[in-house]
């Protein structure tokens, strides 16, 4: 099971489904079954549960407490990751200095042995 947010352009709302995945002996492929779980609220990115009829509210206080944890993860996770990327972009700077610096003094190292070559 997984949460998918799929955003719609049209209306300029982001849904969250419930994907089910499952093996289709048939076709010989993989599937998915999805279910709408809400809306996904722009400014505090919680779910806002839609088509919940005939729910009880004991169930539905479960599915949300259990989404904002969900929807919570998330974000720590979004969070750790854009840390972790601005880290790695900075190393990545630091390399390529390096290298450019390496590549400088490459060239200058190759231009002092041939003239040492053209001396012999």
């Amino acid at each position: 099971m997984a949460i998918i947010k799929q955003y719609h352009k049209d209306t300029d709302t982001t849904y969250v489904y419930e994907s089910i995945s499952y093996w289709d002996a048939e076709k010989g492929q993989s599937r998915s079954k999805r279910r709408l779980i809400g809306k996904l609220d722009p400014e505090t990115g919680e779910v806002i549960p839609t088509g919940r009829r005939g729910r009880t509210k004991k169930e539905s206080t479960a599915a949300q407490a259990q989404e904002t944890s969900v929807s919570n993860d998330t974000a720590l996770l979004y969070e750790k990751s854009q840390a972790r990327n601005r880290e790695l972009e900075m190393q990545v700077r630091q390399l390529q200095a390096q290298v450019t610096e390496l590549d400088r003094r490459n060239r200058q190292l190759t231009s002092a042995i041939t003239k040492l070559y053209e001396m012999i």
